[in-house]
């Protein structure tokens, strides 16, 4: 069917509720709103459904949620593992609730036992719960940190992390097989609990999560010892993360745990933030203004869904607040776990530490001063978490951190997706140590620059969103991809990376070889001096990214060389 088809057969069916036609009645006549709404199925991709919340099939809606949830349960039919069962959890968005219910009540129409959260809880502690229930697969309703009209849907697989192939590919192929809305099952809530198909989960998955968090504490002594001196300030932004983050910190024992009241409480609106993501500078400035009133030592901020932590740390000089990037809380906790670890004796054999292609190159440094193999795999931390799957079923390695560029990572096996929670208990940690020292965790940042080198990473994105936004993010991978450029500014390029291609190729000589990693839609570009760009279009919003890093003598003469790349990428565009 064509988009006014499928409109008609929306506006007219009985299967459609009366509220998803009174939004669609008043839209009648606005041929560019209806058609962004039909023109496409709500794309299921490798990580599962996001977009904007409304009515239409290029929506999040109960709809095209239950439709998604019918493909999965499909799938997991086939596989035989039906048996043990789903569990989901929600974050504080629009709909989440009714969505994680959309969600559970179909499983249950196909006889599949669905265990869903109480309340709202974090991403990783989904990724836990499923391992600990013994679940063959799990659902989070989330969108992340995108802007509040969104929500979206992750699918997890039974070792804890997002599907990865060849599971994705064909948990998709089932879900596009499904032509009929009116073959999607679902039950009343009342009929799927009293079967036993409807469980609800709740205090003693959130005791089992924290005991394993706390397992990755190195120096309890330490914290011990400066619990009363340490300053925190914290937000979670709106979102997930006040209860588990408030009660880590405090069974810790740090004392001075400071909230800000305005982001403290679930808020689907984001009343106080522009944009609910703590990679946005702006989404501190309540958590600032309260660290300058309380002399804090360090600021943190989970996103809604709390697998994502932003960091700033005072720099006693000035007594200003520095940003800091993922790369570098990342290259933080690295450097203190591989240090106190082999420094007490408690470093596991084969230690391996995992990272994406995106992320600072830091990492060759940090894992070769320690001895520590660096695995590097596709951006997206479901392959992070597919090497501690792995690691586990070879013997071959063990984990021992992970992180992304992306504001994300994981220490310990607990869960196999980034988790906020952890990284803010971690870095207190580390703060807490730094202070028993006299330093900072900005005087901690300096110290690895020294050892290591002034690594300094940034981003270009270009928002495109629609019909034409689309084509045009292709248009532009296909220009590079067919064309790649010989050089940025001063940077030769030494090697071209397409992963969809799975091709790597020497600019000098003309050689190629295998990149090593699935095919993704991926171009990499290898520069001199430890410099990179990369280019990929982003998974779950309408953008391509250009990640870039370069490697500078001093934090100045790193931050001209990063500006004079980025500016260098832009000229190639």
């Amino acid at each position: 069917m064509g988009y006014m088809e499928e409109y008609r057969f929306w506006l007219d069916d009985d299967y459609f509720d009366e509220d998803t036609k009174e939004q669609l009645r008043a839209i009648e006549g606005d041929q560019k709103e209806i058609e962004e709404r039909f023109y496409k199925e709500l794309e299921f991709g490798t990580g599962g459904l996001r977009g904007i919340i409304g009515a239409g099939t290029n929506r999040m809606n109960i709809y095209t949620v239950r439709k998604a949830t019918q493909g999965l349960a499909n799938f997991i039919l086939k596989q035989g593992a039906q048996d043990k069962g789903v569990a989901i959890a929600y974050d504080s968005r629009r709909m989440s609730p009714e969505f994680a219910d959309e969600a559970a009540l179909c499983l249950a129409a196909n006889k599949i036992k669905a265990y869903v959260f109480d309340a709202l809880r974090p991403t990783p502690e989904l990724s836990f719960a499923l391992r600990t229930l013994g679940c063959t697969a799990g659902i989070v309703v989330t969108a992340s940190h995108n802007p509040p009209e969104y929500n979206g849907y992750k699918v997890y697989w039974e070792d804890g992390a997002q599907v990865t192939a060849p599971k994705d590919r064909e948990i998709i192929e089932e879900v596009k097989s499904i032509k009929d809305y009116h073959t999607v099952k679902t039950m009343a809530k009342a009929d799927a609990q009293a079967q036993g198909l409807y469980q609800v989960i709740g205090s003693e998955i959130d005791d089992a999560y924290m005991a394993e968090l706390k397992k990755q504490i190195i120096h309890p002594e330490v914290i011990a010892r400066m619990a009363d001196e340490i300053k925190i300030v914290y937000t979670p932004l709106c979102g997930t993360g006040n209860r588990p983050v408030r009660r880590i910190l405090s069974e810790l024992g740090f004392r001075n745990v400071y909230v800000v009241p305005e982001q403290e409480n679930p808020d689907p609106d984001f009343t106080t933030l522009d944009y609910p993501n703590p990679e946005d500078p702006k989404a501190f400035t309540y958590a600032l203004r309260l660290a300058k009133e309380k002399d804090a030592d360090i600021v943190l901020a989970t996103d809604p869904d709390a697998d994502r932590l932003g960091v700033y740390a005072k720099d006693q000089n000035t007594g200003e607040y520095v940003p800091f990037t993922g790369n570098m809380s990342g290259m933080l906790i690295a450097e203190y776990i591989l240090r106190e670890r082999t420094a007490t004796g408690t470093m596991p054999e084969n230690p391996a530490l995992v990272t994406t292609i995106v992320t600072t190159n830091m990492t060759k440094a940090i894992t070769a001063a320690y001895g520590v193999k660096l695995i590097e795999v596709l951006t997206g931390f479901k392959f992070i978490g597919e090497q501690i799957k792995l690691f586990e079923q070879t013997g071959s390695n063990h984990y021992v951190f992970g992180l992304e560029e992306s504001y994300g990572c994981l220490a310990g096996t607990h869960a196999r997706d980034k988790d906020a929670i952890v990284a803010v208990m971690c870095l207190c940690e580390v703060a807490a140590f730094c202070k028993n020292q006299g330093k900072t965790l900005w005087d901690m940042m300096l110290d690895i620059y020294e050892k290591y080198g002034y690594y300094k990473e940034g981003q270009y994105t270009i928002t495109l969103k629609g019909i034409d936004g689309s084509r045009q993010i292709e248009e532009m991978m296909e220009k590079l991809r067919n064309n790649p450029p010989k050089a940025f500014g001063s940077y030769q390029v030494l090697k071209f990376r397409d992963y969809q291609k799975d091709q790597e190729v020497d600019m000098a000589t003309g050689e190629t070889g295998s990149t090593g990693l699935p095919k993704s839609n991926v171009l990499y570009f290898e520069l001199p001096d430890d410099a990179w760009c990369c280019a990929r279009p982003s998974g779950t919003e309408p953008k391509i990214k250009f990640y870039m890093g370069v490697k500078g003598s001093g934090i100045q003469d790193a931050q001209a060389k990063l500006e004079q790349l980025t500016e260098d990428v832009k000229a190639a565009l």
